[in-house]
């Protein structure tokens, strides 16, 4: 898999962490906490210091979809920087404890303006932000298990944790069946049957909310068409 690139906090050096730290709010949330909410203005940007958080959207017939998780590092709300007072289109709720840093718009365009590293850090955010939109509209046309492996190996990377016996790699978040449809858009029933297939192939084992990927290799072959 590519490498990825730095996350936004990682991208700045210490001063301007310093400068961030003292313009905004430090929150330390339990997990399972939603601290922005779907609809509401949008006159804050925050930096996920630490933990993991889950970008939930709920359409007005009441279905829930998780749309993306975000992990260490990265800006949350960054639309907030480009048009402000703009409505929500999803609420953030933490998958994990976590430590965030709650910064008003109008003081981040201040330190935007005058610290070169946080612009350029933001821009790459938002142009980061737009490359996902695109791989996310055209993979839509794969077939779900390709979908779906190239997500639990995406997971794998980015928080897998080695299984107890040393034989594969467990996602380290708590994910439903109904989240990991809605990252790979599809339905929960489809995704129910695929895993199931993958159960019995022994290519993952799963428990409560838990996936350990035991078969990287044949989920790879899937993710790219083999």
């Amino acid at each position: 898999m590519a490498s990825r690139t730095a996350s936004f906090w990682e991208a700045l050096d210490a001063g301007d962490r310093a400068a961030l730290r003292r313009a905004g709010v430090r929150m330390v949330l339990e997990a399972d906490r939603q601290f922005l909410t779907q609809g509401e203005g949008s006159d804050h940007l925050i930096v996920l210091v630490g933990g993991w958080v889950k970008v939930v959207a709920q359409s007005h017939a009441g279905y829930r979809a998780l749309l993306a998780l975000r992990g260490p590092g990265e800006l949350l709300g960054e639309q907030a920087s480009v048009e402000r007072g703009r409505r929500r289109s999803a609420s953030l709720v933490t998958a994990t404890p976590a430590e965030v840093l709650n910064l008003p718009a109008g003081r981040f365009h201040v330190l935007a303006r005058s610290r070169p590293q946080i612009a350029a850090a933001l821009e790459r955010t938002l142009s980061q932000r737009l490359r996902e939109a695109d791989v996310q509209r055209a993979g839509i046309t794969e077939p779900v298990p390709a979908r779906l492996a190239g997500l639990l190996l995406d997971l794998v990377e980015r928080c897998g944790l080695p299984d107890a016996d040393g034989t594969g790699r467990r996602i380290g978040l708590s994910l439903s069946q109904d989240d990991l449809a809605g990252l790979a858009l599809t339905s929960r029933r489809t995704v129910s049957r695929v895993l199931e297939q993958w159960r019995a192939r022994g290519w993952i084992v799963t428990g409560r909310q838990t996936v350990t990927v035991r078969a990287v290799d044949q989920l790879k072959r899937l993710a790219h068409g083999g």
